[in-house]
């Protein structure tokens, strides 16, 4: 059939479609007026009452970015450099916040601190979540170790996940397809496939919500070939996630919640660049598998609240390697289990002040074998118990407090006491919200960095203070809002790798600062503008894949009722990047180049609420980018998805 015949058939389905829209629906009209957050207080806040300015991306969010993971979307927020996000689907990811790293940077499911204790950073790798099991995500910048403890040094990334709707049953089934290009290839061929589904009801006093996601994707090498006409191999990418939610209203006061989830990762990958050309082998493959469930009770009384969060998490991590010298594959495993049980109270003194009290225990160990030694189960683990305290005050004339401290109590090393105070004022004559906040923060010691072959149990926590200040405002009949927040974060006995093989304490202070700014114009109830631009400087120390400026700008247009589009543009600049130089056998640093990238999304609800479809088209110039040094990044590609809701 001619090309052209089918885009006028489509332009003429899609214009009929709004023709028959019996709803008027905009992008103005879905604005939650009255937004709440729980990130900078642990309990639902005003968002017009935090001292903090929080980017949160709602369900319609993700319902605008449909066919993303959540490393692509996190990435266009303002402040925050997902690293990896446009790589191979299996590239591991790095999380840049406020010139910090990954173990800088928390992240909780459903309030639940996860982590991986038996990785070097002890982060939680964002592989293993798929976006369509997220119901909405809160990015928190700043220190926040008062409230959450260890590794929330430059921000938190707090992620919800879908719960029962208010039908007795109901289901939702998805399946999206699309191409995996660099921009050197043209395959038409689908090779990027995710699909799933998931049933959920609520009866009376019994909820419940389940789902199973399926991930495959296949044609690009991780290590990028040096020359284009010498064909590496592909890596594939295989990911399963069951998830299952179950609670029951035992009274108006009280209710009772449980988790469990299962997550499975199959990948190729290639060993780390190194210019040899020898580290692209279709020999390496990797299996992870984690294992959570948890119990998450609530009690309301007459002036407050009392909510307790515990958890297990057990990950497996399993690698089949070629050694490139030796030519034998050799096997290498890493285990851990953690265990948090954090209970903690809101209690209502008046309208405008609440305190929230609490005691949070995290339990952490591993082991691991590889061939050039191991980590004995028996010898690494630790412990925290730490108490906490934060006051939160609100007022109707504008000044509102929030200010707390905790004391973290290690197994290992002893006591820290970390603080925060942030004020902000709300001026009711004038739409502008002033704020500023002083905060410290900790980041614990691996358990690899303390137990394994490289390890040093003199190790002390590496310390954060971060100072910010800025304002929010809201004008033109609040279709105009605009911020800004400058930040200088200082960091002492950063955790490196000496010149001996081990992990040691740095001496010395490493400094970054910067300013986050974003706008969002609503121009009409179907159009709305929104753009974000950081500068981030950190000191030579700090300073890898870390870009000085970045741009995010996106254009929604609410086409007609059940018709959606958007055009996104983001500028990245150049960054510091090192490898291994595999000839010389020295480190060589790198400057990679600067990129622009342009995609669009066109969303189209077929019947409301009921079945949509939306088409994606990711860097639409094809440009040619180095996101790391050796690897490969994503070309032009396209992907189709149907959503089905039952």
């Amino acid at each position: 059939m001619n090309n052209k015949i089918v885009r006028i058939s489509a332009l003429f389905v899609l214009i009929t479609n709004c023709l028959i829209a019996q709803q008027k629906d905009s992008i103005a009209s879905s604005t939650q007026l009255n937004e709440v957050v729980i990130s900078d207080s642990k309990f639902a806040l005003a968002k017009e009452k935090s001292g903090k300015i929080i980017t949160k991306i709602t369900s319609e969010d993700l319902k605008k970015r449909e066919g993303q993971s959540i490393a692509s979307v996190l990435n266009g927020v303002v402040g925050v450099e997902i690293n990896g996000s446009q790589s191979v689907t299996g590239k591991n990811l790095g999380y840049y916040i406020r010139g910090g790293k990954n173990n800088q940077v928390l992240i909780l499911i459903d309030g639940i601190p996860v982590a991986d204790a038996s990785g070097i950073s002890f982060e939680y790798d964002l592989r293993l979540l798929p976006a369509n099991q997220v119901e909405s995500i809160e990015i928190m910048k700043g220190a926040a170790s008062t409230l959450y403890g260890t590794g929330a040094a430059t921000g938190v990334i707090n992620i919800t996940l879908k719960k029962s709707g208010k039908k007795s049953i109901q289901g939702n089934a998805y399946i999206n397809a699309g191409t995996n290009n660099t921009a050197f290839t043209s395959k038409r061929s689908l090779q990027n496939f995710n699909q799933g589904f998931s049933v959920n009801g609520n009866a009376e006093k019994v909820n419940y919500f389940a789902s199973l996601n399926s991930t495959e994707t296949n044609g690009m090498s991780q290590i990028a070939s040096p020359n284009q006409s010498i064909k590496y191999e592909e890596d594939r990418f295989s990911r399963l996630n069951y998830l299952a939610k179950l609670g029951y209203k035992a009274s108006d006061k009280l209710t009772l919640d449980f988790f469990g989830n299962f997550d499975k990762i199959d990948n190729d990958y290639d060993g780390g660049f190194d210019n040899t050309g020898t580290n692209d082998v279709s020999q390496n493959t990797s299996k992870t598998e984690q294992f959570r469930f948890g119990f998450m009770p609530k009690y309301k009384y007459t002036n407050g609240q009392f909510i307790l969060n515990s958890s297990f998490n057990k990950i497996s991590r399993v690698y089949n390697e070629l050694d490139s010298y030796s030519g034998t594959v050799g096997l290498s495993q890493y285990n851990s289990r953690s265990v948090n049980v954090d209970g903690y109270n809101k209690q209502e003194f008046s309208k405008s002040l609440f305190l929230v009290s609490g005691a949070q225990y995290q339990f952490f160990d591993m082991n691991s074998g590889t061939p050039y030694g191991g980590v004995a189960k028996e010898k690494a683990k630790f412990n925290m118990m730490d108490p906490y305290l934060t006051g939160v005050f609100t007022s109707d004339f504008g000044l509102n407090l929030n200010a707390g401290a905790r004391l973290n109590i290690h197994s290992e090393y002893g006591n820290r006491l970390v603080y925060n105070v942030n004020p902000s004022f709300d001026f009711k004559g004038f739409p502008l919200k002033v704020l500023a906040s002083y905060s410290t923060a900790f980041v614990t010691p691996s358990l690899y960095q303390l137990y394994s072959q490289y390890g040093n149990t003199a190790l002390t926590p590496e310390k954060n203070s971060t100072i910010e200040a800025g304002f929010e405002t809201q004008l033109l009949d609040k279709k105009l809002r605009f911020s800004v927040v400058g930040f200088y974060r200082e960091q002492t006995d950063f955790i490196g790798f000496s010149s001996s093989y081990q992990y040691v304490n740095i001496d010395g202070n490493n400094k970054a600062k910067g300013l986050e700014t974003e706008i969002t114009f609503a121009v009409n109830d179907n159009v709305k503008l929104i753009s974000n631009y950081t500068f981030t400087q950190v000191d030579e120390a700090l300073d890898r894949l870390i870009p000085k400026h970045k741009l995010n700008s996106s254009l929604d247009f609410q086409m007609c009722s059940n018709a959606f589009f958007n055009l996104n543009y983001q500028y990245v600049d150049s960054r510091n990047d090192a490898f291994f130089d595999g000839n010389s056998y020295t480190t060589q640093k790198i400057v990679l180049g600067s990129y622009q990238l342009v995609n669009a999304t066109l969303r189209i609800e077929l019947v409301k609420n009921r079945l949509s479809f939306f088409s994606t088209v990711s860097n639409i110039l094809n440009a040619d980018f180095v996101e790391n040094v050796g690897y490969n990044s994503l070309g032009r590609n396209f992907k189709l998805g149907l959503n089905i809701n039952l």
